[in-house]
């Protein structure tokens, strides 16, 4: 039986704790939240996370404020705990030199927490593409919108000292994690734009990101709580052919239906000159991602595998780019 602790009672902390509560294998032995929940098991609640660190602890959940996630992860780690951390991994990536470190030292599992890495159609692009026969990888092209709310404004990721960014460290980061992940491409040549173009915060609601890689693969990027509807796109174009991941399912199925749809090149064939080549489209109705990736990180602590998604080096990766959308923005 591993015992747990939760790091941050929020919503994603709440969501953690109800998924790890229907497994028979682990317990959950200990909860930190800066403010005590109202419902929650008599004697587990502690006042801060380095008291929660002393209980009788085998992993932690951290699913803080992004300004502690590096710092908490490396405590954590240097008490000898195995760590599921929530992305972004920390806000610079310079907070993460103590990560790797204390990680090395440790021997411990770490995982980070991106969860779109296991939806259905996501897995059954990356096979199609791993197979090759899609060829090579030409451009992508990413929106990733919200539809904003009437308190946006007040939620605490738009406050800098909380999140350090806007949509793009808190969502748009999903969509770069996924190009890295289908391109396996590094893209060092970075175009971005920044803006704060409709609600009141110090932060962005808008990012537009154009990147190539050295193996000149481009990429662009609309990531946007200005959408006014819930968004998600992510069209891929092969020599062959094309992947389109459209729609994603989540707890709210706004931005379902999850479909992925597969063209085939056909110019060859006068039958489908007019650009109306055939498509082959799969739809899907079961989102597991969270349920998913938590069953990865308990198998890695048992033993029973290792951490193949979310792993240290790719967050690292992931959180580069990010920092460096906003530098390039800045310049």
């Amino acid at each position: 039986m591993i015992k747990i602790g939760i790091a941050g009672y929020g919503k994603i902390g709440q969501l953690r704790t109800s998924i790890l509560s229907e497994r028979d294998d682990v317990t959950i032995v200990g909860v930190y939240d800066p403010i005590k929940p109202e419902k929650l098991k008599s004697g587990i609640f502690y006042a801060s996370f380095d008291a929660l660190l002393e209980a009788d602890l085998d992993a932690i959940f951290i699913c803080a404020y992004n300004t502690v996630l590096a710092e908490y992860t490396t405590k954590a780690l240097d008490r000898g705990l195995h760590v599921f951390c929530e992305k972004p991994p920390a806000m610079k990536v310079e907070e993460l030199d103590n990560v790797f470190d204390a990680l090395k030292s440790s021997g411990k599992v770490l995982k980070y927490g991106f969860n779109h890495r296991y939806h259905y159609s996501i897995m059954e692009a990356k096979k199609i593409i791993d197979s090759g026969k899609m060829g090579r990888l030409l451009w992508m092209r990413g929106v990733y919108g919200k539809a904003g709310s009437i308190d946006y404004d007040k939620n605490w990721r738009n406050f800098k000292k909380y999140s350090g960014g806007g949509i793009l460290i808190d969502q748009g980061i999903h969509m770069l994690d996924l190009m890295r992940y289908f391109s396996a491409e590094k893209f060092n040549k970075i175009n971005s734009y920044i803006s704060t173009s409709y609600w009141d915060i110090k932060v962005e609601d808008n990012a537009f990101v154009l990147m190539q890689s050295d193996n000149n693969v481009i990429a662009s990027l609309h990531s946007s709580a200005t959408q006014w509807k819930h968004k998600f796109l992510l069209e891929m174009c092969f020599e062959e052919g094309y992947l389109n991941l459209d729609g994603i399912l989540s707890g709210t199925r706004s931005y379902a239906p999850e479909k992925l749809i597969i063209g085939r090149r056909e110019f060859e064939d006068i039958t489908f000159a007019m650009g109306k080549p055939k498509e082959t489209i799969i739809s899907f109705e079961n989102d597991n991602s969270w349920n998913l990736e938590i069953e990865e990180f308990i198998n890695a602590v048992n033993g029973n595998g290792e951490i193949k998604q979310g792993t240290l080096k790719d967050a690292f990766e992931t959180l580069s780019l990010v920092q460096k959308v906003y530098e390039n923005s800045e310049i």
